[in-house]
């Protein structure tokens, strides 16, 4: 929102939510009923009935651009600002497809009005030469001082200042502007149109080309990284004056006072309004290679839904907690097609970059869904692109690499034990969160408790979690005679009297629950039984009359930057206890693995946690 919004600032479909796009479905439908069912031949317009389809693919277009910006700029290399985006401005750019719609409606009505815009050509060389002759002159001049007037203080604190809220750009800043502005600029770029409409030389070609050069431009100027190589300069030196790059424009939104040109430079070296540094900062990004972090992260892809949820996706979906949605069964060829591309690519790619103090991380992504960890011949291969990452960050110097999700499985390699023993040379220490996780789960459970039901399938963060509570004299019951007998052999004579057998479901409402906890046994619980999780993997919540704790986690202090998307389901500024565990033992200089069956203090890890400011996340909610 501009710092004193002006007239016409909210889009006339803003009340709509997601219906939004039923604003286009008379039109679509009348062009389809018109193109496939009328008797008259003359009312078949190849050009009405493709409207639809081409506003689609320019929605295809942005999510690419947001795809490629985000994995460009978490890597590092060519990046042009550092500072960070986070979730303000993602909640703020949530509308990107505000002016997709209108463009929509634009051409429907546009169309329906105009009896020259029927029955087009597909190409017309005339009407091409014309529309880039006319945005050269008109359209670039006309913005270029319609952009100074929008930096004047009236109109800039009313309309203007809501897109320079983003200092930090990304491809879908370009089109965040209140719908006054947008419609302004769209009177600019209807200029070329209505003149080749007006004067017979309109073709199909020359509006879809002009539409893909403006979206392309406009994208791509906004995307953080440099892209435009030296050599397209040198070849034909002129083109400095008809093509801006990304850098060039990125000076805009941080000196605000310099580089207003649309697109072609040229009318800022006429008018002086060039930055001075456009040229280093130009030379500086191309020559700006990938960061190298000092810990990271490595996780996977969880359901098939969550190629969506990650912050490569969607961004609207990547900046919220984990939820099915409906409208993602629409895309089953694309979750398809990226269901096969993960059996055949195989390297890990770079998911989010963030920054602690002075500690640079970054999250990497395994191609695998969590399906696949549990098909015996997936093992292997998935073993290998786990170790290889860790060899990668071994000769990159990165201090530590931390395990996510099933990446640590004790039936995968022992908790990350398997690739220290085979590599006992290893520099980067790797770390599987276990002694924070458990750290965490004992902190989640109410003062005063005296007993607790520990259920589900045992593991590694279990069997410490129940050593730690009958040592502190908390009994811990569990309903199954093969888990009593396990875990009270690892227990002491003394801690073992705390470890109790039993047939009842009602002998505690605290209940400690792992993976395997089946939804009958839930509905045996008692009325107000709190759950808390130890797994990895969020429990299925079926009673409404119970509180569900998240899965192991810690709210992340507000000096870590670039915080943009959530982590699988869990809430905004929220990370995983394994993840946070990778964070503390490089903040802390611990010279030492923390992985397979021995585990770090858990009392020294969960201080050391808070000593940098994470802190206890409660309980989210009754199901």
């Amino acid at each position: 929102m501009a710092t004193k919004p002006g007239i016409l600032t909210e889009w006339p479909w803003a009340g709509l939510g997601n219906l939004k796009y039923l604003v286009l479905a008379p039109f679509a439908c009348h062009s389809i009923y018109t193109f496939f069912l009328s008797r008259d031949e003359s009312q078949r317009d190849m050009f009405y009935i493709l409207v639809l389809p081409f506003t689609l693919s320019r929605m295809i277009h942005y999510q690419l651009w947001i795809s490629i910006s985000r994995y460009r700029t978490a890597k590092g290399n060519n990046r042009i600002i550092d500072k960070s985006i986070e979730f303000d401005q993602v909640d703020r750019e949530s509308n990107w497809d505000d002016q997709i719609i209108l463009f929509g409606l634009v051409y429907y009505i546009g169309y329906l009005i105009v009896e020259q815009a029927h029955h087009m050509p597909v190409w017309r060389t005339d009407g091409i030469i014309i529309t880039a002759l006319i945005h050269i002159g008109p359209v670039e001049f006309l913005y270029y001082w319609f952009h100074r007037a929008l930096h004047h203080h009236f109109l800039y604190s009313r309309y203007h200042s809501h897109h320079h809220s983003s200092i930090a750009t990304e491809p879908i800043t370009a089109v965040i502007h209140p719908f006054a502005e947008l419609l302004a600029y769209y009177m600019l770029f209807a200029i070329p149109v209505f003149t080749t409409v007006f004067t017979g030389t309109v073709s199909m070609a020359s509006l879809g080309a002009y539409t893909i050069y403006l979206d392309f431009m406009n994208l791509m100027g906004h995307c953080n990284f440099e892209l435009i190589p030296k050599w397209t300069f040198s070849i034909f030196p002129p083109l400095k004056y008809l093509m801006y790059t990304p850098s060039y424009h990125s000076l805009h939104h941080t000196q605000f006072r310099t580089n207003y040109s649309l697109f072609m430079p040229m009318y800022d070296y006429l008018n002086g309004t060039v930055d001075k540094s456009s040229d280093t900062l130009y030379e500086k990004s191309l020559e700006r290679e990938a960061e190298v972090p000092d810990v990271v992260h490595l996780t996977h892809l969880t359901t098939l839904e969550s190629i969506y949820h990650l912050r490569l996706g969607f961004a609207s979906l990547a900046s919220k907690p984990h939820a099915s949605k409906w409208y993602l069964l629409l895309m089953w060829p694309v979750t398809l097609c990226s269901l096969v591309l993960t059996w055949i690519y195989g390297h890990t790619f770079v998911v989010e970059r963030n920054l602690f103090k002075n500690l640079k991380l970054q999250t990497w992504a395994i191609p695998k869904y969590r399906i696949q960890y549990f098909i015996q011949w997936q093992r292997e291969s998935i073993n290998n692109l786990i170790e290889e990452a860790i060899i990668e960050a071994d000769q990159k110097g990165i201090k530590v690499l931390s395990l996510g999700l099933l990446n640590q499985a004790k039936q995968l390699n022992s908790h990350g034990e398997f690739y220290v023993k085979r590599y006992p040379h290893l520099k980067v220490k790797v770390v599987d969160g276990s002694s924070l996780a458990v750290a965490v789960v004992l902190n989640s459970i109410p003062e005063g408790t005296s007993q607790v039901v520990l259920r589900g399938s045992l593991s590694k963060v279990a069997n410490s979690i129940a050593l730690a509570l009958c040592q502190g004299e908390i009994q811990v019951v569990t309903l199954n005679r093969d888990d009593y007998k396990r875990l009270k052999a690892k227990l002491t004579p003394q801690a073992a009297t705390n470890m109790v057998l039993s047939n009842s479901y009602n002998v505690s409402k605290t209940w400690l629950v792992g993976d395997g906890l089946s939804d009958d046994e839930q509905l045996k619980a008692p009325k107000g039984t709190l759950f808390i999780p130890f797994s990895q993997f969020p429990l299925r919540k079926v009673r409404k009359d119970c509180f569900y704790f998240n899965t192991p986690a810690m709210i992340a202090p507000k000096h870590l930057e670039n915080v943009d998307s959530c982590e699988n389901w869990l809430p905004r500024r929220v990370m995983s206890a394994w993840r946070v565990a990778g964070i503390v033992h490089a903040l802390e200089g611990w010279n030492e693995h923390d992985c397979g069956e021995m585990m770090i203090d858990v009392e020294k890890v969960w201080k050391a946690s808070l000593s940098h400011g994470f802190c206890s996340l409660t309980k989210t909610s009754a199901a």
